[in-house]
């Protein structure tokens, strides 16, 4: 009886300790009763009698990754490229889970895969190159609404790569190279447009600024001109008043006047070194006194004096231009 008593013993504390279950943290077990699910057990400590009840199965309920394996996919334009991705997944209802679908994870693969061929099956090499979010976006709606029934949540899809053939990749490469060499000459084009532009609008500021400045010029030149005619004309009317006065002093003026500026041009002319000529005395003393007497008269206050040059012949030597 002590044997018995023991074997039995035995069986009990083996039996209760078979039934005892810990469900980690993250993790779901269904509860079967005789092979139909009666419960979800979460985690903590869950009693289990073996043979009227067992684990079904032990559901991972944080988020996953599955992996899509490379595919080879024909594009809108028949161009193939090589293109593979990743996708992230939770469990939300353990149950559904479990006795919804028989491999999760092959299901969740397979979906993904028929979905992105028929995604980017619908689109042309540019697109897929450059639409990666669009790309994601519709395969990430598809397949979470076709998982929704599995009590799964698809939270995003990936394409990790997008690999097209190397001729591709060249004919791009020059492509690209084409399209840069025609921006830089476009951008060159311009520069020297604006270059020319701004070069045009300053001379144009500069022949305005100019046109202004010989204005001004001509301007003063004929202010000058117009003060030098009033001055010659208070001049001759001075010396017609002298004249009108009987004074032959002021005829005397307008000669030696004459006769000062031939000389100038004789001894500027390049064609002679050495001039001889006779100086009378007497006549350039009476013009030099004219002068005098005509400037008393303007001034009122000065005495012209001037002293008789020498009467002889005077040798001058002008040199000549250049020299």
């Amino acid at each position: 009886m002590e044997y018995v008593l023991a074997a039995v013993v035995f069986f009990v504390v083996l039996y209760v300790v078979s039934a005892i279950k810990i469900v980690r943290q993250g993790y779901r077990y269904t509860i079967e009763h005789f092979g139909r699910f009666t419960r979800t057990a979460t985690p903590g400590f869950h009693f289990v009698p073996p043979i009227f009840q067992r684990v079904g199965h032990k559901i991972n309920m944080m988020e996953q990754v599955v992996d899509i394996p490379g595919q080879e996919i024909i594009t809108r334009d028949n161009a193939m490229v090589s293109v593979d991705g990743v996708v992230f997944f939770q469990v939300l209802d353990a149950s559904k889970a479990a006795y919804e679908v028989s491999d999760l994870y092959s299901a969740i693969m397979a979906l993904s895969t028929t979905n992105l061929r028929t995604v980017m099956g619908s689109m042309d090499l540019d697109e897929t190159l450059s639409k990666r979010d669009e790309i994601n976006a519709r395969l990430l709606s598809v397949v979470d609404s076709a998982t929704e029934a599995w009590g799964v949540k698809i939270t995003r899809v990936e394409v990790k790569d997008i690999r097209p053939p190397s001729d591709i990749v060249t004919a791009m490469t020059r492509q690209m190279k084409a399209e840069r060499e025609k921006r830089a000459a476009i951008l060159e084009a311009e520069g020297q447009r604006q270059s020319e532009i701004l070069r045009s609008e300053g001379e144009k500021q500069s022949q305005i600024l100019e046109a202004e400045g010989e204005r001004e010029a001509a301007y003063a030149e004929a202010d000058a001109r117009i003060r030098l005619a009033e001055a010659e004309a208070k001049a001759t009317e001075l010396v017609s008043n002298a004249i009108a006065k009987g004074d032959a002093q002021a005829i005397n003026y307008f000669i030696a006047q004459k006769y000062v500026e031939a000389v100038g041009k004789f001894a500027t002319s390049p064609n002679a070194k050495t001039i001889l000529f006779p100086v009378e005395a007497t006549q350039l003393i009476g013009s030099i006194g004219g002068i005098g007497e005509i400037a008393k008269e303007a001034l009122g206050d000065h005495v012209v004096k001037a002293s008789p040059p020498s009467t002889t012949p005077t040798r001058r030597s002008v040199p000549k231009s250049g020299q």
